[in-house]
């Protein structure tokens, strides 16, 4: 880079900003990073390169403060299956966004928006994209709207989706529009031209298409996933009754990604989305080597979840829709009573023995209690459009704050004595899980685990007491096994004692590790 750019990056706890932070430093460039949770990003292995700010896309101030001397910046903010209002935040906030960095004499905004036909009406999701990056074409500040169709990485959603139907499925009834025609990208191939618009000239203002040099079905592309993994051909029939509600509970039900983000990503693939032109080419160079092709960047993603080396993973973001309170400390909190379910056990076993296993907790690993409770659970869970149980988790043996471990989020980690969990399955309340690692006064170690419930209303007092007498059964009994099994661990036979607890959730191990560059 002849000239470093200070540069405001938004989304980067989801999963194209996560990944593009540090090709922008690796860039030469002086990134600031917004993001409502900034605790999240400090495990970051970039965060000590950026500065890093607290804001809100929905607060005026917070933005304006952010965008303060700042000469490019990444708009990466969606609302994406968040609810039926999607549409008029991803509006409100790009409006709000446009104006600030306007009056901040922001020089460039980058967007990544989605592909899509100029001649049809549009899914929602499409049609939210295509205003959000018009609204910030007409703010005054110079606006280069990347539009792109299914991004191939490890970990993106799409691809996420794709990988699970293809691996789950070996004979499926899908809708006729598989056979529609698209045009995807390697997300190697994204970030780099994301990087290069930062030197694209002055005052230009328009949309871009970018794409992969393949052009498929998503038959095609199900099928070239096959081969790369090494599966038989999938037997696909299509039908033309299967509507994009009915399609995103089934993926939901099929694939790790939950309906209210399989819905809208269901819903674009009704539309042919091809590459119309290639001017981005005659203003920045071409991804080095030539764009990916489809085979390689399948290969390429395969190999990054195998080496359990994917940087960023479409579960990175908060569930849309989920809570996001932080466990409050006064225990009469907005007004109602915390509801608690406390245990402690002195654990015949080292304190670094305990928690490594309670770190490792979740996942393929399972929750070390009673299973069907938790398969059951986690099946209603899907069917309401949270989580459930597939989400997994990002490494097997190491945790973050901010990454999704099932249904659960980690809200605070205090390395050998803390995890707290923040539940995102969809409950009349807010609900918390503190395991925690300590010593008594004679030297003992002790396990406390503390289950913290918020009601909302008389449902949620309702569901409470409904679950109480459960509680022994699914927190009991968790107690008891992850005692267990660092008393196991102990003696050398923890790998066996783990295994007790594998598959206890009823979850699926693939989940990726997001640690580091992209695939």
């Amino acid at each position: 880079m002849s000239t470093a750019k200070r540069i405001l990056v938004t989304g980067a706890t989801g999963y194209i900003g996560g990944r593009l932070v540090p090709e922008l430093l690796d860039a030469g460039h002086h990134v600031r990073v917004m993001a409502r949770h900034p605790d999240r990003l400090q495990s970051r292995p970039w965060a000590d390169r950026t500065e890093i700010v607290q804001a809100d896309a929905r607060d005026d101030d917070q933005v304006a403060t952010a965008l303060t001397e700042v000469d490019v910046a990444y708009y990466l903010i969606h609302s994406l299956g968040s609810g039926p209002t999607y549409e008029q935040r991803d509006r409100a906030n790009a409006l709000r966004f446009g104006a600030a960095a306007r009056d901040a004499g922001v020089q460039r905004i980058i967007y990544l928006g989605g592909m899509h036909p100029d001649t049809e009406e549009l899914s929602p999701h499409l049609g939210s994209r295509r205003e959000v990056g018009e609204i910030l074409l007409a703010s005054g500040v110079p606006t280069a709207v990347l539009q792109a169709a299914v991004i191939l990485g490890s970990g993106s959603a799409s691809f996420e989706m794709m990988r699970h139907l293809t691996e789950r499925l070996p004979v499926m009834v899908a809708p006729k529009w598989l056979d529609n025609r698209i045009q995807p990208i390697a997300v190697r191939d994204v970030l780099h031209y994301l990087v290069a618009a930062v030197g694209l000239p002055p005052g230009l203002n328009r949309t871009f298409d970018i794409g992969g040099p393949d052009v498929l079905t998503y038959r095609q592309m199900m099928q070239g996933y096959a081969r790369a993994a090494g599966l038989p051909p999938r037997v696909v029939r299509t039908v033309p009754v299967l509507t994009p509600w009915l399609a995103s509970h089934w993926v939901g039900l099929v694939t790790p990604v939950p309906a209210g983000l399989a819905k809208p990503l269901v819903e674009s693939l009704i539309h042919e989305v091809v590459v119309k032109e290639h001017d981005l080419d005659e203003y920045v160079p071409g991804p080095p080597g030539g764009p990916t092709t489809f085979p390689r960047a399948v290969e390429l993603a395969l190999q990054r979840i195998k080496d359990m080396d994917v940087s960023t993973s479409w579960a990175s973001a908060s569930t849309p829709g989920a809570p996001s309170d932080p466990l409050p400390a006064d225990p009469e909190w907005s007004g109602g009573s915390l509801l608690v379910d406390s245990r402690e056990r002195v654990v015949d076993a080292a304190p670094e023995e305990l928690w490594e296993v309670i770190e490792g907790i979740g996942g393929a690993h399972g929750w070390y209690s009673w299973r069907l409770g938790w398969v059951a659970r986690g099946l209603m869970d899907r069917v309401f459009g949270g989580p459930g149980l597939r989400r997994g988790r990002r490494h097997p043996h190491r945790l973050t704050v901010g990454d999704a471990l099932d249904w659960w989020r980690v809200e605070a980690i205090e390395p050998g004595s803390l995890l707290r969990l923040r539940a995102e399955m969809r409950l009349p309340g807010l609900a918390w899980l503190d395991l925690v690692v300590a010593r008594d006064d004679q030297g003992r170690t002790v396990f406390r685990q503390r289950a913290t419930y918020h009601p909302k209303g008389l449902l949620g007092q309702i569901y409470w007491w409904v679950i109480t007498p459960f509680h022994g059964l699914v927190f009991g009994g968790m107690q008891r096994n992850i005692a267990l099994a660092a008393e196991a661990s102990s003696v050398g036979t923890g790998a066996d004692a783990r295994d007790a607890g594998t598959g206890a959730g009823g979850n699926t191990p693939e989940s990726p590790d997001p640690t580091e560059p992209e695939s």
